[in-house]
Formats: C-alpha cells, sequence, structure tokens
C-alpha cells in the first residue's frame, strides 16, 4: 500500500472518529484545515518544492 493510501484511510479513520464526538461540520473542517494550515506554513521554496515531486510521482 502506498504512502498516500495510508494517509487517506487515516484521515477517513480520524473523521469518522470525530463526527459522534463533535458534529459532521467541525469534524469535516479539522479534516481539511489541518492538512490546509500545515501547507500553508510552508515557506514558498518548500511549497515549490512540495508541488514538483507531486507532479512527477503523478507522471509515474
Amino acid at each position: 500500500m502506498s504512502t498516500r493510501a495510508k494517509i487517506a484511510i487515516g484521515g477517513v479513520a480520524v473523521g469518522l472518529l470525530l463526527i459522534p464526538l463533535i458534529g459532521f461540520w467541525f469534524a469535516l473542517l479539522v479534516v481539511l484545515g489541518v492538512p490546509t494550515v500545515a501547507y500553508l506554513m510552508l515557506d514558498p521554496s518548500q511549497r515549490k518544492r512540495l508541488r514538483r515531486i507531486s507532479r512527477k510521482e503523478l507522471g509515474r
């Protein structure tokens, strides 16, 4: 199983565990907001490198 698949499965699991505890919309906000904030905290050069690496993997 690829690393991206493991991360996706983990995100779905966290979302499903959070729904009964805090509600659907807040759980969705957490699941989508945490990776977004982490991406925005990167330096511009790190974001550029991350986008370049992602494009290379897509072309495989």
